[in-house]
């Protein structure tokens, strides 16, 4: 957070590691993943695990930002929507989620004096399950996941229409995430607040940062 926080009128939340942190859920992520691109490749998912993780290393290395697993999984020769299919008809959320009463009552509190959206790579099959199964249902007023355009974060395009529909200026518009260059960059460069969150204890002090 490195702007005055008086002006917000709109929080965009991310949702994966944000809202919620699970690295068992993101393990399974990354192993049906795998074993998408081990599909693809006509390999085994333990082979194709590697070839994610050296792809990620090298996309890295070239370009001196940490891709999202979209973004590998294209470079690999991956279909967007294909690999979000794949991931709506296998994964589990509820198997690795566990409900924190504390998030929904600041998400509740927030949502008293500010408008709250969210802005996921994540499918909206799986976006409606997870805050489903989280209790944040109706918390949001606009919900916007990867289907809106089938490219992932950071993505200009989103970003304007997210700011259009909200009718904020970016000095009104704090962005929440935990990955800086995937959710945050971007918005910051435009001028909208960020807050990096990569724990649910750093989410909750939110709220106070916002009184100050």
């Amino acid at each position: 957070m490195r702007k005055p926080l008086n002006d917000i009128r709109g929080i965009v939340f991310d949702l994966d590691g944000t809202l919620y942190v699970s690295p068992s859920f993101a393990t399974a992520i990354q192993d049906a993943a795998a074993d998408c691109i081990a599909r693809i490749k006509s390999i085994e998912p333990g082979e194709a695990g590697r070839l994610l993780a050296d792809t990620r290393k090298r996309m890295i290395e070239e370009r001196d930002e940490i891709p999202t697993l979209s973004a590998v999984c294209s470079e690999l020769g991956g279909n967007v929507r294909d690999l979000h299919t794949y991931f709506a008809s296998c994964l589990q959320p509820e198997d690795h989620l566990a409900r924190d009463p504390r998030v929904i009552t600041l998400l509740e509190n927030l949502s008293k004096s500010r408008a709250l959206y969210l802005f996921t790579n994540n499918n909206t099959a799986l976006t409606n399950r997870i805050i489903g199964y989280l209790g944040l249902n109706g918390l949001f007023r606009r919900i916007y996941t990867i289907n809106d355009s089938w490219k992932g974060k950071p993505d200009e395009d989103m970003l304007d229409r997210i700011l259009a529909e909200s009718g904020l200026l970016p000095s009104q518009a704090l962005f929440v995430g935990d990955r800086y260059d995937v959710d945050l960059r971007l918005p910051e460069q435009r001028g909208c607040p960020v807050y990096l969150s990569q724990s649910i204890e750093q989410l909750l002090r939110l709220e106070e940062l916002l009184k100050a």
